[in-house]
């Protein structure tokens, strides 16, 4: 048989789903793949009631329903004070992953470079490499996740044609400070580079951080392409409605790229989701809250039970440290990857090995999210309990 595509053999399948399918099998509660076990808000169920018999069921505009964009551009615009044309500036997708993927296809050709911050979200390598990109992987050293300037600008110099940031990060929770980003920005516009944002977690910014647009800043809505979801700020992770905000220049040939990658998302949520769009400041501060109160009972149990931890600026992730644990004996040479399979079969919580995020040879980390409710937290605290007795 003729050999397949050679960028199939330059990743692997997603450790994060594989993850969940190991979970499922053993009955483990799932802090894996992060997504709530809670309803989304009850206005946007009522919507979805009713066009499930009003329509529409067909197609809608290839790059989104019109009321969904108009609803993005009004939302988008004022949280980067500048307005933003529904019908030349905003592409809704399938998703924020085919988000990404479109903004990567679009701006990349075969052989370009991009830089991607190491830890990352998982997608992101594979992303280039499927654009025929070649990532260049920057740091951002545990615990607190700073990064070298100069790497990014040696990245630049190298011929890095964009650099990816996700924020807040996902894995490790960082939210990017208006400094840090001027500072990127800056470089971006020195090496006419593109910035790809990442800002699905937007909502979930944790005081004192607050979350900072690139694209509001200084001379950069020019060349940055905003990638985000209505998944996680809504609780629609299945819903898989995404998009890309941008100049009118990179958003018109990310429309022909999304036609012919998946035509179109879903036209009833479509629909639906347009009111999720205009709820009131309060909702997001009301999410804001509930993600904090999350936060800290999941870090509090943690801490109780002597598990090191960092504590996330945002997301709803948590990077969890098993040193300890790998250096017993019962443990010798076990990779994060076999420790995370032990303790869904053992311990019954699933969880991410660090080193599926990390370009670096990280064993030591695991990922958990925090986006469940107060019982099962609870649940998940008391299991972990049993791997003190293991010291």
């Amino acid at each position: 048989m003729r050999e397949l595509s050679k960028r199939v053999g330059t990743f692997t399948d997603s450790v994060i789903r594989r993850m969940t399918r190991i979970s499922n099998a053993y009955g483990a509660i799932n802090l894996s793949q992060g997504f709530p076990d809670f309803n989304p808000p009850r206005e946007l169920m009522d919507a979805l009631a009713r066009i499930a018999y009003d329509g529409p069921h067909q197609y809608s505009v290839t790059y989104g329903a019109s009321g969904l964009r108009e609803a993005l551009a009004e939302k988008h615009g004022k949280a980067i004070g500048r307005t933003v044309d529904p019908e030349k500036e905003v592409v809704v997708t399938c998703g924020g992953t085919e988000a990404m993927m479109c903004a990567m296809m679009t701006i990349c050709n075969p052989g370009d470079k991009v830089i991607v911050f190491s830890p990352f979200y998982e997608n992101y390598g594979a992303d280039a490499i499927l654009s025929g990109a070649e990532p260049i992987y920057v740091p951002l050293t545990p615990p607190t996740y700073d990064f070298d300037l100069s790497l990014i600008e040696k990245g630049f110099r190298d011929g890095a044609k964009a650099i990816i940031i996700c924020n807040p990060s996902n894995p490790c929770g960082k939210v990017f400070s208006r400094d840090e980003l001027l500072a990127i920005g800056g470089l971006c516009i020195q090496y006419d580079a593109f910035a790809v944002t990442d800002e699905v977690y937007e909502h979930m910014v944790y005081e004192p951080c607050v979350h900072t647009h690139m694209a509001r800043l200084p001379g950069l809505f020019e060349r940055t392409l905003t990638c985000s979801s209505l998944s996680k700020t809504y609780s629609i992770t299945g819903w898989r409605l995404g998009y890309l905000i941008g100049p009118e220049y990179i958003i018109e040939a990310a429309k022909k790229v999304h036609d012919f990658l998946t035509v179109g998302a879903p036209a009833p949520l479509q629909e639906a989701a347009a009111i999720a769009l205009r709820f009131p400041e309060s909702y997001y501060d009301e999410l804001k809250a509930l993600y904090t109160r999350k936060r800290e009972r999941f870090c509090t149990g943690l801490d109780r039970i002597g598990l090191k931890h960092n504590v996330p600026q945002g997301t709803y992730f948590v990077m969890i440290d098993i040193s300890d644990f790998l250096a017993l004996p019962r443990f010798n040479g076990w990779t994060d990857l076999q420790f995370c399979e032990w303790m869904i079969r053992e311990i019954g919580v699933a969880a991410v090995p660090g080193s599926s995020f990390f370009r670096e040879p990280v064993n030591h980390l695991i990922r958990m999210h925090f986006a469940r409710g107060e019982a099962v937290l609870d649940e998940v605290i008391e299991r972990l309990s049993r791997l003190s007795a293991l010291r």
